[in-house]
């Protein structure tokens, strides 16, 4: 059924738009041919980036000791990653990174969003540069907290050379630390959250995109229109949570990056 359905949604004169990586690649919009040069891609996180400094700004512009509309939303927002991030994993010290952290987990929300936003419809953290770029930032943040928190030769020690192992056992763990902490990581959270967000587009394009395509398809095809768009819808749904839980979790794995290395043990 499905070889059936495929190659009639794509015909000539169909609706179907075939999902495909080079979506991730829209072509340039302002400032063509030079280093400025702006996508979609960019211009939505500008504007993501944009809306969120400026509901924040709105939301503390003029703080009261008892916050009323506005102030209480910005208050539940910060809330969110105190207490679930920064207060579990770090508990009192963990306060000094609230800012950074805070505004990891709203960026990469607003970032995640833009995939079911209409008229946007396309995460800006599914291309690759800003989880990598996010990455990166945590991967410098972690190691520069350690190395102030304990001292290069110590944070070195402590991390390659974990206390109460026997020393031959270091030939082994040492090289697997080395490329767990200081290549691994920052790898890992770019591609856990670049995954998910290219799944997710895609698959959203794929079934709303074969709903139009089947409700103008001829015969018994537009049965299979009301299928799709519930699918659509459901993944609509999903991609709601996966950006929330994509956000924590590199949000979290950051903080417990940070909490580790700059922890007297490993």
């Amino acid at each position: 059924m499905l070889s059936t359905v495929v190659p009639l949604a794509s015909s000539e004169g169909s609706d179907f738009h075939a999902p495909s990586v080079a979506e991730f690649f829209p072509g340039e919009l302002l400032f063509a041919g030079t280093p400025f040069a702006m996508t979609r891609m960019n211009l939505i996180g500008l504007m993501m980036a944009g809306v969120l400094a400026l509901f924040f700004v709105w939301a503390f512009a003029k703080p009261k000791l008892v916050p009323r509309g506005v102030q209480n939303v910005g208050e539940l927002a910060i809330d969110v990653v105190y207490k679930n991030v920064i207060d579990e994993v770090m508990g009192e010290k963990g306060r000094k990174y609230a800012p950074y952290l805070v505004s990891m987990f709203w960026l990469l929300f607003a970032f995640n969003i833009t995939g079911i936003i209409p008229t946007l419809h396309i995460g800006v953290s599914s291309v690759i540069g800003i989880p990598l770029l996010f990455a990166l930032i945590a991967w410098l943040v972690f190691n520069i907290q350690g190395i102030r928190a304990l001292g290069f030769g110590h944070y070195l020690k402590a991390n390659l050379f974990p206390p109460g192992i026997p020393w031959p056992i270091y030939f082994l763990v040492t090289p697997i630390e080395l490329v767990s902490t200081f290549i691994l990581r920052p790898l890992t959270l770019t591609i856990r959250l670049l995954a998910n967000m290219m799944a997710g587009h895609l698959l959203l394009v794929l079934f709303f995109s074969a709903t139009s395509a089947l409700l103008v398809a001829d015969g018994y095809l537009k049965i299979f229109a009301l299928p799709a768009f519930a699918m659509g819808f459901a993944f609509t749904l999903f991609e709601i949570l996966v950006a929330v839980l994509q956000a924590y979790i590199f949000t979290l794995l950051t903080a417990v990056y940070i909490d580790g290395a700059t922890s007297e043990e490993h």
